[in-house]
């Protein structure tokens, strides 16, 4: 069974950058997609990328396309994403997650989820 842990979240202003980390313990960890999303207060959760554990394809929301790096080291059993250019808008618990699915931006598909980072971009 996979266990998520995120961090890195923080605050920082707009135009910035941050990086967050997701350990996972669990032996099948490189069997796995993983995912990122995030949630705002007062609206749901949504998807923001997404890395194949085969062969590290990516897959990404148009909204942060472009801004955000998805990357995973299976060695280390963590998943990454690196945020770039990072607006207000931007501003969420951002969860990781697991799942069998790709690409997938349907958090029905991921059955193993972190308890999230907070992510504040201020102006």
């Amino acid at each position: 069974q996979v266990q998520l842990v995120e961090s890195g979240g923080g605050l920082v202003q707009a135009g910035g950058s941050l990086r967050l980390s997701c350990a996972a313990s669990g032996r099948i960890f490189s069997s796995y997609n993983m995912g990122w999303f995030r949630q705002s207060p007062g609206k749901e959760r949504e998807f923001v990328a997404a890395i194949r554990w085969s062969d590290g394809s990516e897959y990404y929301s148009d909204s942060v396309k472009g801004r955000f790096t998805i990357s995973r080291d299976n060695a280390k059993n963590t998943v990454y994403l690196q945020m770039n250019r990072l607006k207000p808008e931007d501003t969420a618990v951002y969860y990781c997650a697991a799942g069998f699915a790709f690409p997938s931006r349907s958090q029905s598909t991921y059955d193993r989820w972190g308890q999230g980072t907070q992510v504040t971009v201020s102006l």
